[in-house]
């Protein structure tokens, strides 16, 4: 193969002279750059190629941490997405609120696939490389902390391990004071005059949502109007997706951690396993499921 075909993989021997010849009137791609091709300045190759740096020779930790890197990356956007989709709810935008809602399941979906780039790691494989990560954990993610605060699992001591990053901090004690997605859709609910009790619409935001009967109730009448045009009764159903994928990536979180170290205690200090568990099965939006008993 010549030079010129290896420095330029996408034209086939001898092809690349030729569109050169022909040039940008016939549709031939343009080839001369003085630095970085925009492409690389856009996108920020280098500088994404440069953040993955294992720590050991074990060839599976490079899968570890780019799938680690992929899922950071999808975590902020599926936040970005649902909060479009809660201030679309606050200004009674509700077909708006539906189509952030859909992006973020296209989103959920791949950030749920990832787990399959770590499926074939084995037990031997991850203790080669555990050591060298020490403390670090997932459970210290701000950013997969940002999404449980808008799905209304609010904790205030979860941002204590940001203290030393103030802007982070500051981020999600925000996050913490207002409404989540649900809330947001609770209140609409309530602005259209269904029966919503009055401490889901106004309450202290910083405290996790708790299930009330009452709200089954509202849900329920919505249900009961079936026509296709019902946006409240679409919406219902866009948080139901959303609902059921955060707990599809809860599972695959909790069997790929089961597959490769089992029972053993988590690297943050968590009891790993069991705490994987019981967050797996809480419901999102849990009385969306609960009214499934009664229809």
């Amino acid at each position: 193969m010549s030079t010129t075909a290896q420095q330029c993989p996408y034209f086939p021997q001898g092809e690349e002279t030729e569109a050169r010849e022909q040039g940008e009137e016939e549709g031939a791609p343009s080839l001369d750059f003085e630095r970085a091709t925009p492409y690389v300045d856009y996108v920020g190759v280098d500088t994404l190629l440069d953040l993955k740096r294992p720590r050991t020779d074990e060839p599976a930790e490079s899968a570890f941490i780019l799938t680690t890197q992929v899922m950071e990356l999808l975590f902020t956007l599926v936040a970005e997405h649902w909060e479009a989709a809660r201030d679309a709810l606050e200004a009674d935008d509700v077909p708006g609120a539906l189509a952030w809602l859909r992006r973020s399941r296209n989103a959920q979906d791949v950030l749920t696939g990832s787990w399959d780039l770590l499926a074939d790691m084995t037990p031997r494989q991850f203790n080669r490389f555990r050591d060298a990560f020490g403390e670090a954990s997932g459970f210290q993610s701000y950013t997969y902390r940002h999404l449980e605060f808008l799905l209304g699992n609010k904790s205030g001591p979860m941002v204590r391990p940001h203290k030393g990053m103030p802007r982070v901090a500051e981020r999600l004690d925000s996050v913490l004071e207002h409404p989540g997605l649900y809330d947001a859709a609770l209140r609409l609910l309530a602005r259209r005059g269904l029966p919503v009790p009055g401490g889901a619409v106004e309450r202290d935001w910083t405290q996790p949502y708790e299930e009330d009967p009452g709200v089954v109730e509202a849900w329920a009448r919505v249900y009961a109007d079936e026509r296709d045009d019902n946006e409240l009764l679409l919406l219902a159903e866009a948080l139901m997706d959303v609902a059921e994928r955060v707990t599809r990536w809860r599972h695959r979180h909790l069997m790929a951690v089961k597959r490769t170290m089992g029972g053993k205690p988590g690297s943050g200090g968590s009891n790993g396993l069991t705490w994987l568990a019981r967050n797996a099965e809480k419901d999102v939006f849990p009385e969306l499921w609960r009214l499934r008993d009664t229809l």
